[in-house]
């Protein structure tokens, strides 16, 4: 089909606009972009600080509603399920309608999220609210790479996306501290945590409606809310079942195989969909390219080590090693450095030789490194190696996150970057997701078993000294049975990131198979991309 009618009908419905941006085939200047670029991360550094914020508040929040490792574990995935599932439509509508608004929109959903987490009386309360915030996150997720394609081309590109990484790892070294700090702090109280971005949020708001003026260009086409249901809804029921697997049921049991059954079904039946729809909202003709098919493995594995670093090693430092809130936000610093620092760095080496495969490569094996030595510590490792250990997660997830992403856009249709964008967030988020919730399944079940080995070698009774329902109070406990618990929480931990390495190498694999393409250096429709995806479109349509 002729994409002519399609592109004359984008040209004259961004014509109002000419005054104030150029059409989007045309560069735009280095100031219109760093005008648009500060509404933008004015709107993400609140998404950012909101999530990451939680971190090292988490083990005081869940002791304070009287839950446990379960529920620690889902309060985090919550907000990663819900980001997961909502970050292809996302993506699809950021094809058809104005990028601003669709910003702003998250925004405001992410701040009510905030604002009921805040008021939260229970567990159940907190994850619903965690919920709705992972819906305004996966619109930020999916936005920003979209937004950046638009304006930058695949070469520029990593120079502006390092400022994002930037961005990222500023947030992330900020939120666990100043959650830490409001936790530690007695007359605010870990709700603070949640109610402390609504002000940012505002002046956000305020920002993005002044700075980002993007071409309106809107295409005839539909939203595809039945694939959408069967994506949150296959997504769903895998992580409720690797969640719970090994606590409330046997791995093998009849529970795993309905829940592993009922999955294969919705995947079936969300391929069903998605081969039939005229404008699907996860195109499949996508994962005909094969740079595709790999960046999406390697997003995956990234999101595992991204999620459960930032996740378990707060819980690490407070329960293995007895460190404050705070304490645990500044003893994780390293990774965070690494991230910033290196990805920032590595965008820049990128935008200025058009390479980006030895980049991947070496993050992959940065990543491969970390979470494997991270596998290794225990409660009294030195911390002289845990900083390396975490900085070379850091800097691996950094080399990779953000050039898969530049990696995928350079090899896809124009009107199609939207879609393949937020297909690598979704994956990405995903591994997070499933990282975080099967991760912290294994690493209760660990725990448990290390803590009651420990306290049947000083005889009492593992039962009645310790409950996987319930996280510990270190200064409640005698001075015996707490260096059991913190050696506990040391090895399972540990344990997490071992059972990580496998996929990191998986990782590295497909990096090694993706083949390096030239960077386009315009964001002018390429011939040879537009007609390779024409034809990969046809050969799925035929099927």
């Amino acid at each position: 089909m002729s994409q002519q009618p399609l592109q004359d009908a984008d040209q004259q419905s961004a014509a109002p606009n000419l005054n104030k941006h150029p059409e989007p085939s045309t560069p735009m200047t280095h100031r219109q972009i760093m005008e648009t670029l500060a509404g933008l991360l004015s709107g993400m550094f609140v998404a950012i600080l909101s999530s990451t914020i939680v971190a090292n508040a988490l083990p005081t929040i869940i002791s304070d509603l009287h839950a446990g490792q379960t529920a620690y574990s889902w309060v985090i995935t919550a907000t990663l399920l819900a980001m997961t599932v909502t970050t292809p439509i996302w993506g699809k509508l950021s094809d058809l309608v104005d990028k601003k608004l669709l910003v702003q929109i998250s925004l405001v959903i992410f701040v009510v999220g905030s604002i009921i987490a805040g008021l939260a009386a229970n567990t159940g309360q907190l994850i619903a609210a965690r919920t709705i915030q992972g819906v305004g996150a996966g619109g930020m997720t999916a936005l920003t790479q979209t937004i950046m394609a638009v304006m930058v081309s695949p070469r520029e590109r990593g120079r502006y996306g390092g400022y994002m990484s930037g961005l990222f790892a500023v947030g992330t070294v900020v939120g666990p501290l100043v959650g830490g700090a409001i936790v530690d702090t007695s007359w605010l109280g870990w709700r603070w945590c949640f109610f402390i971005g609504v002000p940012i949020a505002a002046v956000a708001l305020v920002v993005l409606q002044k700075t980002m003026n993007l071409p309106m260009v809107k295409r005839q086409t539909t939203v595809d809310w039945l694939g959408a249901f069967f994506v949150a809804a296959a997504t769903s029921l895998l992580l409720i079942w690797v969640s719970f697997a090994g606590d409330k049921y046997a791995w093998l049991s009849w529970q795993t195989g309905v829940m592993l059954g009922g999955t294969v079904v919705l995947v079936a039946l969300l391929l069903l969909t998605e081969s039939k729809t005229s404008d699907p909202i996860i195109p499949l003709h996508l994962f005909g390219n094969r740079t595709i098919v790999l960046a999406v493995i390697g997003s995956l594995v990234a999101g595992v080590a991204m999620y459960s670093g930032t996740t378990f090693l707060s819980q690490y430092f407070q329960l293995a090693r007895d460190a404050s809130p705070t304490a645990a936000g500044l003893l994780t610093l390293p990774m965070i450095f690494g991230l910033a620092i290196v990805s920032i760095v590595s965008g820049r080496l990128i935008s200025r030789t058009g390479r980006w495969k030895i980049v991947l490569v070496i993050g992959s094996v940065l990543m491969v490194v970390g979470v494997t030595t991270l596998g290794t510590v225990r409660a009294d490792t030195p911390y002289g190696l845990l900083a390396m250990y975490m900085f070379c997660v850091g800097a691996g997830v950094g080399m990779i996150m953000q050039n898969l992403v530049v990696a995928v856009q350079n090899q896809v249709r124009i009107h199609e970057i939207g879609a393949a964008s937020a297909t690598v967030a979704f994956m990405r988020s995903l591994g997070g997701a499933i990282g975080v919730a099967a991760l912290g399944a294994v690493m209760a079940n660990s725990i448990t078993r290390y803590t009651e080995s420990g306290l049947a070698r000083l005889g009492i009774s593992g039962s009645g000294a310790h409950s996987s329902s319930r996280l510990p109070s270190l200064p409640a406990l005698s001075a015996p049975v707490r260096s059991v618990v913190e050696d506990g929480y040391g090895h399972g931990v540990a344990d997490a990131f071992l059972y990580t390495a496998p996929l990191a190498v998986l990782a590295l694999i497909a990096v090694l198979f993706i083949r390096e393409v030239p960077l386009r250096t315009t964001i002018a429709p390429d011939p040879v991309v537009e007609a390779a995806g024409s034809a990969s479109e046809s050969r799925v349509g035929h099927c």
